[in-house]
């Protein structure tokens, strides 16, 4: 089915949101209120753009025997126009780092909170072992000397 058959059923409704439109326009450059005919415009030419590209990767994937969408569909889509291609590449690797960070982010946190949770029942476990020594000294512990220059009688 050509692109051109499903963009029939959009006619007239907006596929994208006009603030979101309306701030991309101004990150490139246009006014802060864009017209609403440049809005609308853009939402057609941006809805016509994403679905020609999906449409070639899904051609791509049925080509190669798949009924879904994959990463090198769209890389394959985009051989024609580098500079588009180098965006996708860049994207999935960006998301990728940010993937791994998290995981590495995850696992130091849950390492950290078992340290923690190990630290805290060893100096609970510490804390019943120095009450019981207290207790068992009872007077033995006092120091003679302290006891002395708290009355005021030095040697």
């Amino acid at each position: 089915m050509e692109p051109r058959a499903r963009a029939a059923k959009n006619v007239g409704k907006m596929n994208f949101s006009v603030n979101d439109l309306s701030m991309i326009l101004f990150a490139h450059g246009d006014v802060r209120e864009p017209l609403p005919e440049t809005v609308r415009v853009f939402d057609e030419i941006l809805t016509d753009f994403m679905q020609s590209i999906a449409f070639e990767a899904a051609r791509a994937a049925q080509y190669s025997g798949r009924q879904k969408i994959k990463y090198e569909d769209f890389e394959f889509a985009f051989r024609k126009n580098p500079t588009f291609l180098g965006k996708v590449q860049e994207t999935f690797e960006k998301s990728k780092e940010i993937k791994r960070v998290r995981d590495i982010m995850q696992t130091d946190e849950s390492a950290l909170a078992k340290e923690v949770a190990e630290e805290e029942k060893a100096q609970a476990r510490n804390a019943g072992k120095s009450k019981a020594a207290d207790e068992e000294l009872g007077e033995a512990d006092d120091d003679a000397d302290a006891q002395m220059d708290a009355v005021g009688k030095k040697r």
